[in-house]
């Protein structure tokens, strides 16, 4: 009875650990961003995604784990040929994600490795198409290209690069000892170009200067002989009004009688001076043919004076 008892209960312990076992083969977790292939029998039965999960077990078999986030591989330095026949050094860094674990699977042993090595071969091809120069200034078109071309052979393995950048370029000694001359030559040049620049500016600046100086004394000058002649015509106005103002007064005066006599007595004057002045100044002297000359001057400058007097009174 006791050996009964004990069959039964080590069979039924038996029975529980299988149970238990059984179960904890057939559930399973995977975990976020992971992927699980699925074989029964060997053949492709399912793709565990994030999550619990049954599987039967002694079965079923988990043949592949995939992830299924963005991995980043670098990309082995590497001897590429430009267009123009110069060899450079290239390496890079390499970022793809997993979108169909069962081509990642089936599609390819390795997609790993075949997708670091179609980056490698694509990227030998992409920069033998263009020239030493353009390797340096069109990376970013470069990378774009490399990661269409491997897209388009990769769709097949359930893999998509979603970018490749290019880390170092590195040309041969010589060139890079070119590449220093030239750049040096180019920023010795552009200093030249910017110092000729600047004299150029200068001499403008220095010609506006000199120009506007000019301009300025001439509008000075100008503006001087301006004011200048309007201070002498008022100068002669007032001159001619003064005269007007003393001719009009001696007029008034020469009226009368007394002025008669004023002006005979002037005259008579002014005539003696004038001979005086011709006998000095001159080696020939004039005798007049009577003495009474200076009485009939006299004479005859009070009878122009008289008829016009009585011109004027008529």
């Amino acid at each position: 009875m006791d050996i009964l008892f004990e069959y039964i209960f080590t069979t039924q312990f038996a029975l529980l650990v299988f149970v238990i076992v059984t179960l904890k083969s057939s559930i399973k977790f995977v975990p976020q961003n992971r992927a699980w292939i699925v074989e029964r029998f060997g053949k492709y039965q399912s793709t565990k995604e994030a999550g619990i999960n049954f599987i039967i077990p002694f079965v079923d078999k988990i043949s592949a784990d995939r992830s299924l986030k963005e991995q980043a591989y670098d990309v082995p330095s590497q001897a590429a040929i430009t267009k123009d026949n110069i060899s450079l050094t290239v390496d890079g860094v390499l970022y793809f994600r997993v979108l169909d674990p069962y081509k990642a699977t089936y599609g390819v042993e390795d997609y790993v490795f075949a997708v670091t090595q179609l980056a490698q071969t694509t990227m030998r091809s992409e920069i033998g198409k263009i020239d030493l120069d353009k390797t340096f200034e069109e990376r970013d078109m470069l990378n774009a290209k490399i990661v269409q071309s491997i897209n388009e052979a990769s769709e097949s393995w359930g893999v998509a690069v979603l970018r490749y950048e290019i880390k170092d370029i590195t040309p041969p000694a010589t060139i890079m000892d070119a590449m220093e001359s030239q750049m040096k030559a180019e920023r010795e040049r552009r200093a030249k170009i910017l110092e000729s620049e600047g004299e150029k500016q200068a001499a403008i600046n220095i010609a506006e200067g000199e120009k506007q100086a000019r301009v300025l004394a001439a509008e000075a000058e100008k503006q001087e002989q301006v004011l200048k002649a309007e201070g002498e015509a008022k100068a002669i106005i007032a001159v001619a009004d003064a005269q007007a103002d003393a001719l009009e007064v001696v007029g008034k005066a020469a009226a009368t009688a007394e002025g008669q006599k004023a002006v005979q007595l002037d005259l008579a004057t002014k005539a003696i001076e004038a001979k005086q002045a011709i006998a000095k100044e001159s080696s020939v002297v004039l005798l007049p043919d009577n003495s009474t000359e200076a009485a009939s001057i006299v004479a005859q400058a009070t009878t122009i004076i008289n008829s016009l007097n009585q011109g004027q009174k008529a």
